[in-house]
């Protein structure tokens, strides 16, 4: 791979105007919302560019979120472990716990400027719906959130956060009642009511121009990392991880540093129980081209070419497709993926909540555990994580089925 590629026009070349990375991506099978997606594309591409639209963001980004978020160095794990020096970009401690407030305020904003009165969005482990809850609130719209029904039982703190915020959260109950399921229905419904509300997918996913709403909103991550790693160590990390489910948080690490040669990118997928199909969400591993929620990109599937059942220990994991540019940039050779089972996630989760007092979110944990699995390998270098999100709405469900951890 040329590091050509990789020039500063690589975020205005890609994606294409058709919302293509490559092969992947695009506006595919969405009946009538086609239009309305173009609709959302070139208003973002207008309001993008103006300096009321960027000066109000980086007010709310200061003011509300409260960031910069800090880079945080490991120093009692980096001793346990071994190896590599440890780093944490601190997105756990942005405004409501995880990085998915950085893309929600900034589609509020876009769904503000648009005229839009509603937002709707999907959410698997949470984390999105409140954000999603929180921007809605801020900006005095009204709100949907589909939640599939086993994660409405498994993240019930977040569901009750989110109702607090003021959100509508429907539960729902179709097929494996998780969030392949929850986009499904929130497609179905915003079909009906798309003149007056705007959809808020959770990822860098869906009919083009989410996957880039999402990455640039995202984007920030990445650009504060870089600036803070380079002020405190004089260097570039080594190696930066994050998970993977549909790909938000990895792309918004990824974004700072694609740039760089020398920094090497690789996201955590969920390998769950075993590499068996429906036992785990690694589709960037076991993907094959399909097309699934308006885009062309990898698919977990049945041996009849069916969208596959999924699983991982953190839901918002649990997805059988992938952000298309992730696929795009796999192929291109600038970013790898490797899996991670619930066992190495679960023991990186009581790690860092032991060794550091960072209580981290599953999901966070899997780029966790990927991290002190290279570490080993990596005398001498250091490792950047992208810790996603605290692991508050985790505790019951980690207590259940995992006990309190192991005795030190």
């Amino acid at each position: 791979m040329s590091e050509q590629r990789y020039s500063y026009d690589y975020f205005h070349d890609f994606p294409n105007t058709d919302g293509f990375y490559g092969q992947f991506g695009g506006i595919i099978n969405v009946g009538p919302l086609e239009e309305e997606m173009k609709k959302i594309a070139a208003a973002y591409r207008q309001i993008s560019q103006s300096a009321d639209f960027i000066r109000e963001l980086r007010d709310i980004r200061t003011h509300f979120q409260g960031r910069p978020t800090p880079v945080y160095y490991c120093k009692r794990l980096t001793e346990k472990i071994g190896g590599a020096r440890i780093y944490l970009k601190r997105e756990d401690l942005n405004h409501t716990g995880a990085h998915k407030l950085n893309h929600c305020m900034g589609e509020g904003l876009l769904a503000k400027y648009m005229g839009k009165k509603k937002l709707i969005a999907e959410t698997g482990a949470g984390q999105h719906g409140v954000a999603i809850a929180t921007a809605a609130a801020y900006f005095g719209l009204e709100c949907d959130v589909y939640m599939g029904e086993i994660d409405v039982l498994k993240q019930a703190p977040n569901v009750t956060r989110m109702k607090i915020l003021g959100a509508n959260v429907i539960s729902v109950k179709e097929g494996g009642r998780a969030l392949k399921e929850a986009i499904d229905v929130a497609f179905k419904d915003y079909i009906q009511q798309f003149d007056t509300a705007i959809y808020c997918i959770g990822s860098v996913c869906g009919p083009h121009p989410f996957p880039m709403l999402v990455r640039d909103f995202q984007s920030v991550v990445g650009h504060e990392a870089r600036e803070q790693f380079l002020e405190m160590t004089g260097n570039l990390p080594d190696l930066v991880t994050a998970c993977v489910g549909g790909g938000s948080n990895a792309m918004g690490i990824f974004s700072g540093f694609l740039n760089d040669p020398s920094v090497e990118l690789i996201g955590a997928e969920p390998g769950g129980r075993s590499m068996k199909i429906g036992d785990n969400a690694a589709t960037l591993t076991i993907g094959k081209p399909g097309l699934l929620h308006g885009m062309n990109t990898l698919v977990i599937q049945d041996e009849k070419g069916e969208t596959a059942p999924v699983h991982s220990v953190a839901s918002g994991l649990d997805y059988p497709g992938i952000g298309p540019e992730h696929v795009y940039l796999k192929e291109n050779g600038r970013t790898k993926y490797e899996t991670v089972s619930d066992d190495e996630c679960i023991n990186a989760f009581f790690t860092l909540s032991r060794v550091e007092g960072i209580i981290p979110a599953l999901e966070s944990s899997h780029a966790l555990a990927l991290a002190m699995r290279e570490a080993k390998k990596r005398p001498y270098e250091s490792i950047l994580v992208n810790l996603s999100g605290r692991g508050d709405k985790d505790i019951d469900y980690v207590a259940e089925h995992y006990g309190f951890g192991p005795k030190e």
